[in-house]
């Protein structure tokens, strides 16, 4: 029997929680994302829960035991436990009644099995109950010590209850799968035969989702999966994952972190009319595409953005940055233009000064930034 230890099963409000629901005969169990990551050695945020209790014994239990709970997906069974100031999500064992791809009608379980064969993948159905003890009805904690991303039962049947499982499979694949072993060949058929349902979801979870996975360290093969079914073409038409594996070396070898929406720029096509992208994600992607004569420059007007506008613009180029250039940006982006308008009036004023302005910080930065402030007043 497995027993799994961790400080967020051991804490005072998860004690309080658990001991409140088995105190009145439910059962309680951690499940998903923090079980999964727990036994992987990597940090656990959320903390999801699942039990035989309705969502109206839920309610009743918080209100006794004097315990906040928010409903916040009560029609699904969801209710939020709130205790010393830590979110606990506790959803009721369930069933889906009736699912079209994109919605699902549930009823309430008292069993766990059933619980566990309706979520997507083997590795998100590992169970542990109050006193640490692993449960692993679907077989998930094998595959998740190979390092393979499996759908629970029939993958065509999972996809078919949520067609956004596509791009999760892609997801789980670029986070924790073991690349060397290669993609599961049945949940691949299953996602290319379902591929033509992606349009059919909301721009904004098909955006999360493409950005989740190019936020893994390195997505390409994922990516490049994508690319081969369809599914790239669909989500982000006229883009190729031909220039991802390039821009991820790149980053390796320059030092950058991980930017999502750099990795989306290195995609091409044209991400702003297809995705629902933040104004900032916007602001980002057009400074990825914005093009300048040296890299001085790049750097100086970019900042923190240039070396990874030099890394995007060479992967779609399939060529590497120059050590000498990624220098020039970093310089650049830390450099600051010492001429203020104050420093030329009131000789010069209006659009005489912008424009001489202009032109000495131009002379300024072609010349690596070198000539002072005298130099360029004189």
């Amino acid at each position: 029997m497995t027993k799994v230890s961790a400080d967020w099963l051991s804490s005072d409000s998860a004690i309080r929680i658990c001991s409140a629901f088995e105190s009145r005969g439910y059962q309680t169990y951690f499940v998903g994302g923090c079980v999964r990551n727990q036994l992987l050695g990597r940090d656990v945020t959320d903390l999801d829960l699942a039990t035989d209790a309705e969502p109206q014994d839920m309610l009743e239990l918080a209100a006794e035991e004097g315990l906040k709970a928010v409903p916040t997906g009560i029609e699904h069974g969801t209710i939020t436990f709130v205790s010393h100031g830590k979110p606990y999500e506790i959803t009721t064992f369930r069933n889906d009644v009736e699912t079209d791809g994109r919605w699902a009608k549930v009823s309430f379980s008292k069993e766990l099995i059933e619980d566990a064969k309706r979520r997507d993948f083997t590795m998100n159905a590992l169970y542990v109950s109050s006193d640490g003890t692993l449960l692993d009805p679907v077989d998930g904690l094998r595959d998740l010590e190979a390092g393979l991303v499996r759908f629970i039962g029939d993958p065509d049947a999972r996809i078919r209850e949520d067609f956004l499982r596509i791009l999760r499979f892609f997801r789980f694949f670029a986070w924790y799968a073991d690349a060397t072993k290669g993609i599961d060949a049945d949940g691949l058929a299953a996602c290319a035969n379902n591929v033509d349902q992606l349009p059919s979801l909301s721009k904004e979870r098909l955006t999360a989702e493409l950005l989740r996975i190019l936020g893994a360290p390195d997505p390409s093969m994922s990516v490049a999966s994508m690319d081969a079914i369809g599914a790239l073409s669909h989500i982000l038409p006229g883009s190729t994952a031909s220039a991802l594996p390039v821009l991820v070396h790149l980053e390796n070898r320059i030092g950058l972190e991980v930017d999502p929406v750099a990795r989306l720029a290195a995609l091409g096509g044209e991400p702003q009319s297809f995705l629902r992208l933040s104004k900032a994600q916007e602001k980002r992607l057009a400074a990825y595409g914005a093009h300048y004569d040296t890299a001085y420059e790049t750097g100086y007007r970019l900042k923190d953005l240039g070396l990874h506008n030099l890394a995007v613009m060479a992967s779609r180029a399939g060529i590497e940055i120059e050590s000498k250039k990624a220098e020039m940006a970093r310089i650049g982006s830390s450099a600051t233009f010492p001429i203020a308008a104050s420093d030329l009036m009131p000789k010069l004023s209006g659009k005489a000064l912008g424009d001489h302005l202009k032109q000495l910080e131009q002379q300024w930065i072609e010349s690596g930034f070198k000539l002072t402030k005298d130099q360029l007043l004189d």
